[in-house]
């Protein structure tokens, strides 16, 4: 990328000449909005479905609050706006794989299964599980399905101090890290602009120029609110009166494995269920769902021929795709997931560097102090300052909870103080020059072996070791909105408490309606249940003599998929082949095909059917519209949901 390069990119959108406060009483309405009407539906559509309303919440609450502001003769500035769509976003998130919402409460309510999964159990791990993560087996506050317990309490504060100390890490940190990539190298953040311009669109919109907008979305979401009507509402209302409700498409997916066991042993085989899953790959880029789709074909229907070559031999008949998929992994598997994901961090950390030196041979930089009048800067040393501290803080944490003096406490510093900040420069100027990120696999997992540690705790503390690079590009995007970054600030204060109170308040009424998980919430009763087995299959590593994790270790199968993960990626260079077919190839490793093949029927769709009839460049406007919709859609359903079994709970809980 030339200077002439750079330049053009960081033109294509430059920030307003003056900085507004976004943080006004409009926005404080739409985060508690979110965080009492949407995020219950949120919690419920992640626990039944394994969906998220991330989008969705951000579409609603700002065409909401839009159209409000509009009736009384007003408009929500682009500052406002933008705002409402991080607040939302932050407050309807999800955990990714758990697919748990409702903010860090999630986190209790994923430990508390944990504790007391056959997981756990059969690894041997849930007795050394500490008290501070969650309360022992067997305790009055697990059986009582209750956070308003005592034992609860060292979970909690140990949840509310490493969530606080951990956003004053990355606001600090990626601040730093913005001033240095792009006020001083002067990077072109090639996506922050369309990051911008997406999230404020209703700010400059008129009936005729986008009105588009609505009807696409309102589209997706009747496509939504009918299927979520069958997909989820049906299975969540009929289990209210019946012991085992009524489903038609089962959620997640349709397992397939049994049933095909005696022509592909060992092949975990299925059909995802949800229509999201088709629209997703509409949305993402296509050679990555291709490489992820072949991926997964290549584990499930490789898995036939390597039990045949007798190297699969864990896996027995009448497994499920869950259990299958474990076997696998433990055979074969989870050592070319590792070597693979290798190669594609080295491949990415040696395009980082070249990235780098040619960046830094155009030159272009300016000095540090320079910033724009208004913006909301605040001092580099009270940044540095705040990052020294809040990492003094964890590492002290983190040595009060583990309480061995045995514990190499130079592993802490290092990732602290070291680690931590290469890798999120690294990245920040990855996002910087190309809009995408390098992924630097298993170093935390290495170092806690390496270190020589004996216990399960070690992998629960709050360990100073995150990838903040990509928040270099949120500073971008904020000051290409024309909004003070004192706004943001303004915006985690608030949203860290009204997580935590909203998240608090939900989590115990729905955790109190039914156990987590169970039938009633099919996407955890299925899926959680392998999270938990590779978790706890990486615990175990730490127990002290011999476990399963060094039954799955094999040296020869990591050396060979990270050759042949790095020779592909050289050979596709060498052909001029789409090069996201490797990151898309190493993504699709660890995954199911339950929910692949949907996605690659999307994918298809769209790039042989709907991009010809519409236009490439009109379809991939509206496709994460489309989406959008959808999901507000499925989140409406959830939220009726969710209201009427809390109702129904409350009610058959009285006592006249």
């Amino acid at each position: 990328m030339t200077a002439n390069d750079l330049t053009s990119y960081r033109d294509l959108m430059q920030p307003p000449t003056r900085f507004r406060e976004g943080f006004t009483m409009r926005t404080v309405a739409g985060a508690f909005f979110v965080g009492f009407i949407m995020m219950p539906g949120a919690i419920y559509m992640g626990l039944i479905a394994g969906a998220s309303l991330g989008a969705a919440a951000e579409w609603v609450t700002i065409i909401l609050f839009s159209e409000l502001a509009r009736r009384s003769f007003s408009a929500l500035t682009r500052q406002e706006i933008y705002l409402i769509y991080y607040i939302a976003g932050g407050l309807a998130g999800v955990i990714g794989g758990t697919m748990l919402a409702g903010g860090p409460f999630g986190q209790l309510v994923w430990n508390q299964y944990l504790v007391q999964s056959q997981a756990a159990a059969g690894f041997g791990i849930a007795e050394h599980i500490p008290e501070w993560v969650a309360p022992p087996i067997g305790s009055d506050a697990l059986m009582g399905r209750s956070f308003l317990h005592r034992a609860w309490i060292p979970p909690m504060v140990v949840l509310v101090a490493s969530q606080f100390l951990s956003r004053v890490e990355w606001f600090t940190l990626g601040y730093i890290l913005f001033r240095v990539t792009s006020d001083v190298e002067r990077l072109p953040f090639p996506l922050a602009p369309v990051a911008a311009q997406g999230a404020t669109a209703l700010a400059e919109s008129d009936e005729g120029r986008d009105s588009w907008r609505w009807r696409v979305f309102s589209v997706g979401m009747g496509i939504g609110l009918l299927f979520g009507a069958v997909y989820v509402g049906l299975p969540a209302l009929t289990g209210l009166i019946a012991s085992d409700p009524i489903v038609l498409l089962p959620i997640p997916w349709i397992d397939l494995t049994r049933t095909t066991e005696t022509i592909l042993p060992a092949a975990p085989l299925g059909i995802g269920t949800d229509l999201g899953l088709v629209l997703l790959g509409m949305v993402l880029p296509f050679w990555i769902v291709v490489g992820t789709f072949a991926a997964a074909m290549v584990h499930a229907l490789g898995s036939p021929i390597l039990y045949h070559a007798g190297m699969l031999t864990h896996w027995r008949p009448g497994m499920d795709a869950i259990l299958t998929n474990f076997a696998n992994d433990i055979d074969v598997w989870m050592s070319v997931y590792i070597g693979a994901g290798a190669a594609v961090g080295a491949i990415g950390l040696v395009h980082a560097v070249l990235s780098v030196r040619a960046a830094r041979r155009q030159g272009g930089h300016r000095p540090l102090r320079n910033t724009p009048a208004g913006r909301g800067d605040f001092p580099l040393w009270i940044a540095i300052g705040g990052y020294v501290l809040s990492t003094l803080a964890m590492i002290w944490l983190c040595v009060l909870l583990l309480d061995d003096d045995e514990f190499p406490l130079i592993f802490l510093l290092l990732f602290g103080f070291v680690v931590t900040p290469v890798i999120s420069y690294v990245n920040a100027r990855m996002a910087g020059l190309t809009g995408q990120l390098v992924s630097f696999p298993l170093l935390r997992e290495g170092a806690f072996i390496l270190s020589g540690y004996k216990g399960i705790d070690i992998w629960f503390a709050p360990i100073p070791y995150s990838d903040h690079g990509r928040r270099a590009q949120l500073f971008r995007e904020v000051e290409l909105t024309g909004t003070r970054f004192s706004s943001i600030i303004k915006a985690e204060l608030l949203l860290l408490p009204l997580s935590l109170v909203c998240g608090f308040v939900f989590w115990s009424l729905v955790w109190q309606m039914e156990p987590i998980p169970s039938p009633t919430f099919q996407y955890a009763q299925t899926y959680w249940h392998l999270i938990a087995l590779r978790q706890c299959l990486w615990y175990s590593a730490t127990l002290g003599g011999e476990t399963l994790f060094d039954q799955a270790i094999k040296g020869w199968w990591i050396a060979g998929s990270f050759v042949m993960a790095g020779g592909l990626f050289g050979v596709m260079s060498w052909l001029g082949w789409p090069i996201s077919l490797v990151y898309g190839f190493v993504r699709g490793l660890g995954g199911l095909p339950h929910l692949l093949i949907p996605e690659m029927a999307g994918a298809l769709l769209a790039r042989y059917w709907l991009e010809p009839r519409f236009g490439t460049q009109q379809w991939r406007q509206y496709a994460p519209v489309l989406l959008a919709g959808y999901a507000c859609g499925m989140g409406l359903v959830g939220m009726s949901a969710v209201a009427i079994a809390l109702i129904s709970k409350s009610v058959t809980q009285l006592h006249y």
